[in-house]
């Protein structure tokens, strides 16, 4: 390649625009004025850049100094394109084979792991699964690329890795990786094919000898270039050697002293110029400077900031004008408190007209989250790293179907599935969401039916014999609901590809079964003539993330044929696995359309952004292990292996983003430096360049501003002027729309939540049950009064002397019925027989013989309080049980009994009236309230507490014997209280208060929420 004199290299200082500067002398050395003969193309000159971010803003640079002139401008190039389109005058490639595809290499990869003897002892399964397999298909082929990109040849590199003293296993991990040294390179030679990598590394290489052979007749510059691997080495030398060539980097520092230079670690933001310079045999001073810095002093300060660990004692030295202006911090106290504040940062460049604005940053979660924040402002930010397909509306839908399959149709997984906008299963979407909500209500809501949509059918079986109605829709209603059994129908049909495969099936079946599901879930009716002829679900496949899944999909099925077979589970894992990496770039018409991304603020990844410019860039997720990245070897490798190989270490990747955070730092006007102390909820560190550049200017007592936007973000959700506690509910309906009729348990809600009573009786509100609600809050206990009642009913007197068995045989019926989850069932059963046998201990009694004692279950209760302001009020109610003694002579006296398979009321609480049920309903039976019993008095109220746990069951009389009443002096006043207090709230402008007894809420309400209890009792503002 020549001497070092021979090479044309030139660096712009990086506080200089950097396009900007290379246009300018661009048209200064080069000239491309348009004239009548003057042609374009390879005659006007060729300029090669990174990529193709780096390629369309030097052209927008070029368009903004020509500033409309008319000029031939130069082939701009991204030299990582040589596979896409044809970049240069002549071919190179006749000699090189055609690349592999992408996922025809992982899949061959994957069949290659799968079949591997080591994968197979440690997997612990003969085979593995795909889903498993995929992610290290792709960990081979990285490595692969980065041994090609770096000039490594595996093959002959490899068995020199693991040295005498190494681990063991690192002698097994070398085995494995035959994979990529025997068994892939000879796939490659059969399929007469070559790796993606190797294959651009070779044509750049073979690009650079025809260079050096053939130096073209027109200008070819390269810029912007940091990495110097081994094919981009190669053809900067190249570049550099020609006539007319020029080789440009951004920000080579000049000045450094030579002692610290020759000594610089791989985490420096110069290593990887210091890399090629020494390759290249060139000497750093005969570099050619272009421009003067724009702002000196920054440069000046980050060059000392930066100094390798050498040179840390020159810190105490005098070094000039290191005013950090322009420069500010950002220490938020996590992720969402940086996003909120770079929103606001970006707003505020926004509404400046002319001015640009940036956020660069490796966190695409943050990215996410500033991106989202922007919306809420009406800005959709240009986010060069596009959106991740396996995101996209289609490819989430076919993730939601999976994983309703392998949940066997869990109310969540199934609703995913048919609440999606895609999902119309031959109807309109309209009829088929409302028909999704009938679903959900009837048979999702509370207590999970049985897995499968068996279970489903069997929970409909219930509904229907409890003579529910399914409230079907008429035919001509188009966005009303098709009743159950239909639509369960439609769903089975549309799952039956997915249902019909076995345990195992191919890969491409599995797949073209999970698309022909997706593609009958999406099918909608023919809006034409009204009926169900369904289309085809061509609505998967519309617009550019649907060309793209489908694209991949293709491959996918294409390359995956010869897998062993996969269970059905695996399809998940597959779809996110093939699909990680895969973007979309550009925001598409269901996000807003493209004309409305802002043409001044944007999102870049560390990459995307390097060599631009903007007014205020903010560099956000400035913490170890985001910016810079944790300095991981990789799966295969440990240091010592890649050291012995040839591979570059794992802290060359931290020199590169040291360089792009220097540049960013020194090319932007405003620059702000953010980090958060929380990611994730976990602590984080600052990155360790904010902690050089912070310790550095305390040393010379400056202090870097903390920018204003956090003070922004803090006052973005306060209200306007003085901030004012929300009072307690207080509503007050007119009598008429009070409630007459409340149920016993009720009474009690009206004392301590007033709020609930109003909710639900005046405003008519009813909680839905939530999905997949915790059976043992619902069924439990059902199945405990269940058999009890059974139990009672059949022998209210005397019990048999096989009373054991029939109780036992109770609970094992009343679970069956309960169809809950076979695990929970197998759970329950031992402590519902403990419970049994707790209760056969109680009821001893009843084995004397004929008993004067008569029990009674499940009584119904209708009583009315007459002669109240509002009119006759009605109450209503069940008792768990009344035992009735009838002796000849006397009147009935009877004993009230109440099950609890949950904490009963304490006896204190029944005393002072705040649980009042068992007292009201003595009460009561003294007023013959029961239906088909007597008047009679209670002599006994007792709680039963039925836990089946190592204490199965308890029992609890009330009141208690520390207490310092009588039951008789509980039940004598209970009606009149209870008259007391209803007349209070027949009283129009008596208040309906939320849980108005500080210490006294009720147990569970579902109207805490809506009468934002949290909010006013923050306030401290109770009244009563």
């Amino acid at each position: 390649m020549g001497q070092a004199r021979t090479l044309r290299i030139s660096t712009i200082p990086a506080s200089c625009p950097f396009l900007d500067t290379v246009v300018q002398n661009w048209l200064d050395r080069v000239g491309v004025e348009a004239d009548a003969g003057g042609r374009g193309g390879g005659d006007s000159g060729m300029i090669l850049v990174p990529g193709r971010r780096v390629a369309r803003s030097l052209m927008e640079a070029f368009l903004r100094v020509l500033d409309g002139r008319p000029a031939l401008l130069p082939a701009i190039v991204a030299l990582g394109d040589v596979e896409q389109q044809s970049l240069f005058p002549m071919r190179v490639d006749e000699a090189v084979p055609p690349a592999v595809g992408p996922v025809f290499r992982l899949a061959i990869l994957a069949r290659l792991i799968l079949a591997a003897p080591f994968f197979t002892t440690v997997s612990g399964r003969d085979g593995g699964t795909i889903d498993r397999v995929w992610p290290l298909a792709q960990a081979l082929a990285e490595l692969m690329d980065d041994a090609e990109r770096n000039g490594v040849d595996l093959h002959e590199a490899l068995p020199k890795a693991v040295a005498d003293d190494f681990a063991g296993h690192w002698q097994k991990t070398l085995e494995f990786l035959r994979i990529v040294t025997e068994a892939w390179p000879a796939i490659l030679r059969e399929e007469e094919r070559s790796n993606i990598m190797a294959r651009q590394v070779a044509l750049i290489e073979a690009q650079a000898r025809l260079w050096a052979d053939m130096p073209p007749d027109y200008p070819l510059w390269a810029v912007g270039f940091v990495d110097g691997s081994a094919g981009v080495a190669t053809a900067l030398e190249a570049v550099a050697a020609l006539p007319q060539g020029m080789v440009v980097f951004q920000g080579l520092d000049r000045d450094m002293e030579d002692e610290l230079w020759d000594q610089l670690p791989p985490t420096h933001p110069q290593a990887l110029f210091h890399e090629f310079l020494s390759r290249a045999g060139v000497d750093r001073m005969d570099v050619a400077l272009w421009g003067e810095p724009l702002r000196p002093e920054r440069e000046t300060l980050f060059r000392h900031v930066m100094l390798p660990e050498a040179g840390i004692s020159r810190w105490g030295q005098p070094v000039g004008d290191v005013r950090p202006s322009g420069i500010s911090l950002l220490p938020a106290a996590d992720s969402q408190q940086e996003a909120q504040a770079i929103a606001l940062i970006l707003r505020d460049v926004a509404s400046q007209p002319g001015r640009s604005g940036a956020l660069v940053t490796p966190d695409r979660g943050l990215a996410d989250r500033v991106r989202a924040e922007l919306l809420r402002f009406g800005i959709h930010a240009d986010d060069s790293a596009g959106e991740p397909l396996v995101r996209t509306p289609t490819a989430v839908f076919l993730r939601l179907i999976a994983q309703a399959v392998t949940g066997r149709f869990s109310p969540v997984a199934l609703l995913s599935v048919l609440k999606h906008p895609l999902s119309a299963l031959g109807m309109s979407p309209g009829r088929a969401r409302a028909s999704a909500r009938l679903l959900e209500r009837r048979l999702l809501r509370g207590p999970a039916p049985q897995p499968g949509l068996d279970g489903l059918r069997r929970a409909l079986g219930a509904l229907q014999e409890a003579q529910w109605t399914d409230n079907g829709a008429q035919a001509d209603a188009p966005d009303s609901p098709e009743s159950l059994e239909p639509f369960l129908d439609r769903v089975e049909g549309a799952f039956r590809p997915l249902l019909d495969l076995g345990a195992e099936a191919r890969v491409p079946e599995l797949l073209a079964a999970l698309l022909e599901t997706a593609e009958a879930l999406a099918a909608v009716a023919d809006e034409g003539n009204g009926t169900d002829q369904s289309r085809p679900g061509s609505r998967l496949w519309m617009g550019e993330d649907g060309g793209a899944l489908s694209r991949h999909f293709v491959e996918l099925m294409s390359h995956t044929g010869d897998l062993p077979p996969q269970p059905l589970n695996v399809l998940d894992g597959l779809l996110t696995a093939s699909m990680a990496g895969r973007t979309l770039t550009g925001l598409r018409g269901y996000q807003g359309g493209v004309e409305l991304a802002h043409p001044r603020i944007s999102i870049y990844g560390v990459l995307e952004a390097r060599l631009l410019a903007f007014d205020t860039v903010i560099l956000g997720g400035l913490n170890e292990g985001i910016w810079p990245p944790a300095a991981e070897s990789g799966p295969w490798m440990s240091r010592p292996m890649r050291q012995r190989v040839g591979l570059p270490s794992p802290e060359r990747r931290i020199g590169a983003q040291a360089h792009d955070f220097v540049a960013a730092a020194l090319s932007s006007e405003h620059v702000i430096l953010s980090s958060a102390q929380r990611r994730e909820g976990a602590p984080s560190v600052p990155a360790r360049w904010l902690m050089r550049l912070s310790a550095f200017l305390e040393g010379r007592q400056i202090m870097l501003p903390v920018h204003p936007a956090l003070g922004w973000q803090v006052r973005l959700d306060m209200p306007d002027g003085e901030a004012k506690p929300v009072s307690p509910p207080e509503p007050r309906p007119p009598l008429a729309l009070r409630p007459r009729r409340l149920s016993i348990t009720q009474l009690d809600t009206l004392k301590l939540d007033p709020y609930a009573i109003y909710a639900r009786h005046v405003l008519g509100l009813k909680a839905l049950s939530p999905l997949e609600e915790g059976a043992e809050h619902a069924d439990y206990g059902r199945i405990v009064h269940t058999a009890l009642e059974r139990m009672i009913r059949e022998h209210p007197g005397t019990w048999p002397l096989h009373a054991s068995r029939i109780l036992h045989r109770h609970f094992d019926d009343a679970l069956d019925e309960a169809l809950v989850n076979p695990a929970l069932s197998s759970w329950w059963r031992p402590r519902l027989h403990r419970i049994a046998d707790w209760v056969l201990e109680q009821e001893s009694w009843r084995h004397v013989g004929r008993l004067p004692c008569h029990s009674h279950t499940e009584i119904s209760l209708n009583y009315t309080l007459r002669d109240l302001p509002g009119g006759d009020f009605h109450i209503t109610g069940r008792a768990d049980r009344i035992d009735l003694w009838e002796e000849p002579g006397r009147d009935p006296r009877g004993r009230i009994l109440d099950y609890k398979t949950g904490t009963p009321p304490s006896s204190r609480d029944v005393v002072e009236g705040w649980a009042s049920q068992l007292v009201l309903e003595a009460a009561l039976l003294a007023e013959g309230a029961f239906e088909g019993l007597p008047a009679a008095e209670t002599e006994t109220l007792t709680y039963w507490k039925l836990s089946g746990g190592e204490t199965p069951g308890d029992e609890m009389v009330i009141p208690s014997s520390r207490a310092k009443v009588t039951l008789g002096e509980l039940v004598g006043p209970a009606l009149e209280q209870l008259r007391t207090l209803l007349m209070d709230y027949d009283n129009s402008s008596r208040p309906y208060r939320s849980q108005p007894w500080a210490g006294r809420e009720a147990r569970y309400s579902d109207y805490t929420q809506l009468a934002r209890v949290a909010e006013w009792r923050l306030a401290g503002d109770d009244k009563e």
